[in-house]
């Protein structure tokens, strides 16, 4: 009896370091994974930079699809993800295939290689936001609010949304900050500013970019996938 009552006291007392011990970084990465391991959710992602604005409205779950409809201006691209496989509808062309879509971008930057290379580095924000946390050097906290600056390298590959055209050079004075917001211990909205300048055909252009991330409907969300597209994806 005194054995089992020392256990339990050891364990309890550990229990309590291992909370007393667990930062503000580790409190973050707990609020991302609890979304990325939701049966399912829904998401808003803003993108401002310059004059441009672009808007993406995503539904994942855990064992089925990812859809994502993305509104650049007047035009409207969607795209659904299943088991790794990608089917896109975009302005100008039906429902395909993301290999044919690469085939139909061809070897010249534009926007259907960006679009390309977009998807193929896609990540959902519950996966998404638990990246960035690593990424980010110290992580203050303020309530329910959290933020930080990022790394030079986490900068980096964020402002190139984590993967380039072959031999593309890379972001020069690359610089970036994050600020997240949590609801019941899950991650419920995060605001990424990355600054730097960026090679575009051949000229360097400064790059200020601001994406807001809502996170909504967790546990509601459901999807209905296109019969057109579910014929690309089988």
């Amino acid at each position: 009896m005194k054995r089992e009552l020392l256990f339990s006291l050891v364990l309890t007392v550990s229990s309590s370091l291992l909370a007393a011990d667990a930062g503000p970084k580790d409190e973050l990465a707990g609020a991302a994974k609890k979304v990325d391991e939701a049966s399912n959710y829904s998401w808003k992602t803003v993108v401002e930079f310059g004059n441009f604005t672009g808007t993406t409205e995503g539904k994942t779950e855990k064992a089925g699809p990812l859809w994502v409809s993305m509104a650049f201006g007047d035009n409207t691209t969607e795209a659904v993800r299943k088991a790794e496989k990608w089917a896109v509808k975009t302005p100008d062309h039906e429902w395909q295939t993301l290999s044919e879509l690469e085939a139909a971008a061809g070897t010249e930057p534009g926007p259907q290689q960006f679009l390309v290379r977009r998807l193929q580095s896609f990540k959902a924000p519950g996966a998404e936001a638990a990246e960035i946390v690593d990424k980010i050097k110290e992580v203050k906290k303020d309530g329910d609010t959290y933020s930080g600056d990022l790394t030079d390298a986490g900068a980096k590959e964020l402002l190139s949304f984590g993967r380039r055209r072959a031999n593309a050079p890379e972001p020069k004075d690359a610089k970036g900050s994050i600020k997240l917001w949590t609801k019941a211990g899950a991650l419920s909205k995060y605001e990424l500013k990355l600054q730097g300048t960026m090679n575009f055909n051949g000229e360097d252009r400064h790059v200020d970019r601001t994406t807001t991330v809502e996170i909504k409907d967790v546990g509601t969300t459901k999807i209905e996938v296109p019969e057109a597209a579910k014929k690309k994806l089988s």
